[in-house]
C-alpha cells in the first residue's frame, strides 16, 4: 500500500482494501497514547468508502466534547503517534497530519478534530455512510473527482471546491432521512 501526497498535490489511486487495516492500526495507536474512547475515532473520506478510488491519504475524524477546551494531553498523545497540528483555519475543526518522515513533505494521514456528534461530525460520517450504501452516488462522486484530476494534478483547495456542490447535495439528504 502506497500512502501519501506532497503539498497541494491531487491524485486519485485505485481502491485498496488495506486502507481499512491502516485506519485500524492508527486508531489503536491513538487509543494507546490518548484518553480518547473507541467511539470517538472514525475512518472518513474516500478511503473509507468501499471500492472508491481516492487520494492516498487516510482521513480520520476524532470527536471531543468542546473544541474551545481541547485537552493538552490529546495534542501530546497525537504527537506521540506522529500527528502534528497544521496551521489550517477551518471553522469548528482542528487539523493534524502525519508525514512519511521529518522532511514534512509527504502527508499520509489527516485527523479532523471536531465536536463529537456536532454538525461536522454528523455530516462527514453521513457522507461516508451514504456513499457506502448508494452505488449511484458513489459513481457520480467518482466521476466528479476524475473530472478534476484529468485536468490538474495540483490545487487541493480548488479540488475541494470542485466537489463542494455534490457534497452539499449529499449532506442535504441527511435532513430527509
Amino acid at each position: 500500500m502506497n500512502l501519501g501526497l506532497r503539498k497541494d498535490e491531487v491524485k486519485i489511486v485505485p481502491f485498496e482494501k488495506d486502507w481499512k487495516n491502516e485506519f485500524v492500526r492508527i486508531k489503536k495507536e491513538i487509543l494507546l497514547y490518548t484518553k480518547l474512547k473507541d467511539y470517538q475515532i472514525e475512518h472518513i473520506g474516500s478511503t473509507a468508502i468501499h471500492d472508491m478510488p481516492a487520494k492516498p491519504i487516510i482521513d480520520i475524524i476524532v470527536g471531543i466534547q468542546d473544541l474551545s477546551e481541547i485537552n493538552h494531553s490529546i495534542i501530546e498523545g497525537l504527537k506521540e503517534v506522529g500527528f502534528l497540528r497544521l496551521r489550517v483555519n477551518r471553522p469548528n475543526e482542528i487539523v493534524f497530519a502525519k508525514f512519511t518522515d521529518n522532511t514534512y513533505e509527504i502527508k499520509t494521514h489527516y485527523i479532523h478534530l471536531v465536536e463529537y456528534k456536532g454538525e461536522l461530525w454528523n455530516n462527514l460520517s453521513f457522507f461516508r455512510d451514504y456513499l457506502n450504501v448508494h452505488e449511484d452516488a458513489r459513481k457520480k462522486y467518482l466521476s466528479i473527482k476524475l473530472a478534476y484530476v484529468n485536468k490538474k494534478s495540483t490545487g487541493v483547495n480548488e479540488y475541494t471546491n470542485f466537489k463542494e456542490q455534490f457534497v452539499k447535495e449529499i449532506f442535504s439528504k441527511k435532513i430527509g432521512e
